[in-house]
């Protein structure tokens, strides 16, 4: 009889990669206590892990702190598996279009509960510019790229994910209400284009519209975003709404969506 892969379990592997998952979005910075309570192992063998993942980069030590955070090669590894997703591939020449047409940064993100992961980008070439969000987790009530995807999920699955993150406030302009969030994503879901009026950073605003697969599911977004003198509403729509829109068209075309013009 063929043994199951569990039974090749090297414990020590596993034990490495559930410290490496025990890092959060709300959780950055875990210190050996922490993680020895958390993963009922003894501080010295929890220490010796943290080690052997610090030699290879793949965790970093706060000076101050002594607590551990994820280290760059961790981005380094998520970089090469987001290279070869297919949407990444897929939307990659689009971003490059969209971009060169509306001459602000152009995003592609993608939804991971209550945050949007911004998995690649083309930068304007613009001398100012907003601050590059590729890499970083954002929440996604406040970015254009997480309302676009968040107002094709579930009211259920929409409420599990506030109540474990609720929505904060990171300016004046921020919705954090569950009431105004829904009416909010009812308009974005009407109109299949969501707008980020300096809710997450002042000064900035931006566009998304959903990408969709050959299975009709919502699998990502795309975006433009930049300065808000830059951004002015009467620019916003109808031009650059248009162009937003077309950009996700495209990419979901070239996924198997099928688009009716």
């Amino acid at each position: 009889m063929k043994k199951a892969k569990a039974d090749y379990l090297i414990q020590s592997v596993s034990r490495a990669l559930d410290i490496l998952e025990a890092f959060t979005s709300t959780e950055g910075e875990l210190g050996v206590t922490e993680l020895s309570r958390r993963l009922k192992l003894h501080k010295n063998n929890v220490f010796r892990l943290l080690a052997t993942l610090e030699t290879r980069g793949y965790v970093e030590q706060d000076r101050e702190s002594g607590n551990y955070r994820l280290g760059l090669k961790t981005f380094e590894v998520a970089s090469v598996f987001t290279h070869h997703l297919g949407v990444v591939r897929q939307a990659r020449p689009v971003l490059e279009q969209l971009a060169q047409a509306t001459g602000e940064a152009a995003y592609l993100g993608v939804l991971d509960g209550a945050n949007v992961v911004c998995i690649d980008m083309v930068e304007t070439t613009q001398p100012v510019r907003a601050v590059s969000h590729l890499g970083r987790r954002l929440p996604a009530h406040a970015a254009a790229l997480g309302k676009a995807q968040l107002a094709f999920r579930s009211r259920e699955e929409r409420e599990e994910w506030w109540k474990q993150a609720p929505p904060a406030a990171l300016t004046g302009r921020t919705l954090t209400e569950p009431a105004a969030l829904v009416e909010e994503l009812g308009r974005v879901a009407e109109r299949d284009l969501a707008v980020e009026d300096e809710e997450l950073e002042p000064g900035v605003r931006a566009l998304a519209a959903p990408v969709r697969d050959y299975a009709k599911r919502v699998v990502g977004a795309i975006s433009i975003r930049g300065p808000a003198f830059r951004l002015p509403p009467e620019r916003l729509e109808p031009e650059l709404a248009a162009r937003v829109r077309a950009a996700a068209r495209d990419v979901s075309k070239r996924l198997g969506f099928a688009v009716s013009e």
